[in-house]
């Protein structure tokens, strides 16, 4: 047999999105680091987030309180509030980061012709206070912050590299983190990793739907690969769909920021007629759950494919230079959205709920830190604001790097970590297996766990996915590991965490509605799963 390869590090870093570079950054003076990308280095949920990063910059007409209050807003109730003011109240130096690594935020003249970054606003938001690069802010943070790691001397960068699982030592409760195994797709062979520190920074789990803005990358491994080690999660219940994907067969996934409704654009039924003003005194701008509702609702009363987007009543020249991406993209497959509207639907857009950390993002295991969309912090409840997204990413990732940097000199590195065992294992014959489950579960997610849901269609998810948990197993027991089999297996065990924790929540509230239960209910609670107390 091939000897098994060992990779050893201070702290390996799983994902390579906002959350997971900024970690690497911040920590690289000082040890060494490794960051493990699934894919391309560039591609993942951050490169496609296209409307900004929110932080108070202007003083004058806005301030941190007031990002609290909407952002608890926005959250139905089910925000902690010192998460969100901790949030916020870093946003800024956070944002100030970023510009120091080179991100070319959006600049303007003021009436002084003094100049100034450019402000926008987003649903949610009683004010203008989001930092953007055009239409296409995240992949300027992405590009950024790549160039500053592939700068770096103790940045060690493995691409085309999907975890497996961590490595733990210890009973529940007093687990310790040691490394994990992960999959070298290049090399068709699993290796280890042994590291003072884990670090999942692997964005979130919208793949698990059928219609999703996401790239294919957003899987759900580590909260998958946490829960299967003892992590607790929370509100997994709340995922939100962004109200406004195109709907187009050639540009499948291709989102219209939100940014657009908040420079004017407007949302009509086929016959032209607006209809936001039917469900909401904030139209256009009402938070995402209240939009995609909306426009769920419209389709399905019509029986029409999908609704419109119209920006076409602003001046040219405005809409090129504010949404130059979507207006190129649109253009290429023959919409011009200068003089018409965009076809649109919702589609499964992100993870609001993951795996339970404090505010420096350690989660239940010591030594393993969870950063971005993968984690629950409290940041956004029942519902994500527009904007914050990044921002969690950049704060809570500068925060597990202060943590870290404390611990680094007293931590020992792990003993050398057992060798991945294949030998009672042989190369798959049934590929076909994999992909007809692959297709099961995604499209019984969409029609069963998706905007509008009731228990009946809940219990009929479960059954479904737990006989499906039972084939991927047998299955993962028998042939070797592969990508595609991998995320299978993370999105069936986080479809199982999603669809528990929508049973368990007998009220309707932001992003998740129930037929049974529409009403909020008085008193409320994030919804916390523990693997232990789940009854097989």
């Amino acid at each position: 047999m091939k000897e098994q390869v060992q990779h050893q590090t201070d702290v390996i870093i799983v994902g390579s999105g906002a959350a997971g570079l900024s970690l690497a950054l911040s920590l690289a003076n000082t040890c060494r680091v490794t960051v493990l990308s699934k894919g391309d280095l560039r591609e993942g949920s951050t490169l496609y987030a296209q409307g900004g990063i929110a932080a108070v910059f202007d003083k004058k007409n806005d301030s941190i309180e007031s990002h609290v209050e909407d952002t608890l807003a926005a959250g139905a109730g089910l925000c902690d509030r010192e998460a969100v003011h901790y949030t916020a109240s870093n946003a800024k130096q956070c944002l100030k980061w970023l510009i120091e690594q080179g991100v070319p935020f959006d600049m303007e003249f003021d009436s002084k012709g003094k100049e100034r970054f450019h402000l926008t606003r987003e649903g949610g938001h009683s004010h203008r206070r989001i930092l953007h690069a055009a239409d296409a802010t995240g992949k300027a943070v992405q590009s950024t912050l790549i160039e500053r790691v592939q700068e770096h001397p103790n940045i060690l960068l493995l691409e085309q590299y999907n975890a497996i699982d961590l490595i733990t030592h210890g009973a529940s409760g007093q687990k310790v983190v040691h490394g994990l195994y992960v999959y070298n797709r290049r090399a068709n062979q699993v290796e280890t990793v042994t590291a003072k520190f884990v670090a999942l920074a692997t964005g979130g789990a919208s793949k698990v739907y059928l219609y999703t803005s996401n790239p294919d990358v957003s899987s759900g491994d580590g909260i998958a690969m946490a829960w299967r080690a003892g992590c607790r999660v929370a509100n997994m219940e709340f995922n939100q769909f962004h109200p406004t994907s195109l709907y187009h067969p050639e540009l499948q996934n291709f989102l219209i920021t939100e940014a657009m409704r908040g420079e004017g654009a407007l949302l009509r039924r086929p016959d032209g007629t607006r209809f936001m003003p039917d469900f909401d005194d904030r139209e256009e701008l009402a938070p995402r759950d209240v939009v995609a509702r909306a426009i769920d609702y419209e389709m399905k009363r019509l029986g029409a494919n999908c609704v419109y987007l119209d920006i076409s009543h602003k001046d040219k020249d405005f809409i090129i230079e504010h949404f130059p991406t979507i207006y190129a993209k649109c253009l290429s497959v023959g919409l011009d959205i200068t003089k018409e509207p965009i076809p649109v639907v919702p589609a499964a857009h992100y993870t609001c709920g993951g795996v339970m950390t404090d505010f420096n993002g350690l989660t239940d295991i010591s030594n393993l830190y969870a950063i971005g969309e993968v984690a629950y912090t409290g940041l956004h409840g029942a519902n994500r604001m527009a904007s914050n997204s990044l921002l969690e990413c950049i704060v809570f990732a500068h925060a597990a790097a202060k943590d870290i940097l404390a611990k680094l000199d007293t931590q020992p590195l792990p003993p050398q970590l057992p060798e991945w065992d294949e030998s009672q294992v042989s190369d798959s014959d049934e590929e076909v297996v994999i992909t007809h489950n692959w297709h099961e579960l995604r499209l019984f997610m969409w029609d069963y766990v998706g905007i509008v849901r009731s228990t009946k269609r809940l219990e009929r998810a479960l059954r479904r996915v737990e006989l499906l948990q039972q084939e991927i197993q047998e299955y993962y027991s028998h042939f070797r590991v592969s990508n595609n089999l991998l995320e299978l297996r993370n999105l069936v065990q986080v479809a199982e965490l999603i669809i528990r924790s929508a049973l368990a929540r007998k009220e309707s509230r932001g992003l998740h509605y129930t037929l049974d239960y529409p009403d909020s209910a008085q008193t409320t609670a994030p919804t916390v799963l523990t693997p232990s107390k789940i009854k097989r």
